[in-house]
């Protein structure tokens, strides 16, 4: 992927979750010296809608089959097993073709 990417960050409820979850996506992608433009966090009800806008989306497995109609439209879905993981944020940005 070229150019400053768009990440978002979805959980349950938008509050919690998705914040620690973006605080650890922004430890990795400085780690991985990603250029970003934007993270965004919300709840997987917004991010349905929004998912399309952006180029990557990160949330748990089981919220990924929400977002099939973004993936259709080419934004790379991450799903994690354990959301506070950096090394398996790191593995799926890598993965979706972020490096």
């Amino acid at each position: 992927m070229a150019g400053k990417l768009k990440l978002l960050v979805c959980c349950g409820n938008g509050a919690g979750t998705s914040m620690m979850i973006k605080l650890n996506v922004e430890k990795v992608i400085k780690k991985m010296g990603i250029d970003v433009q934007s993270i965004y966090h919300c709840a997987i009800s917004e991010g349905k809608s929004l998912a399309s806008q952006y180029d990557v989306v990160l949330c748990s497995k089981n919220f990924v089959p929400m977002f099939k109609q973004a993936e259709e439209k080419g934004t790379k879905i991450v799903g994690l097993k354990n959301v506070m993981s950096a090394k398996e944020i790191e593995e799926g940005l890598i993965a979706a073709g972020v490096n």
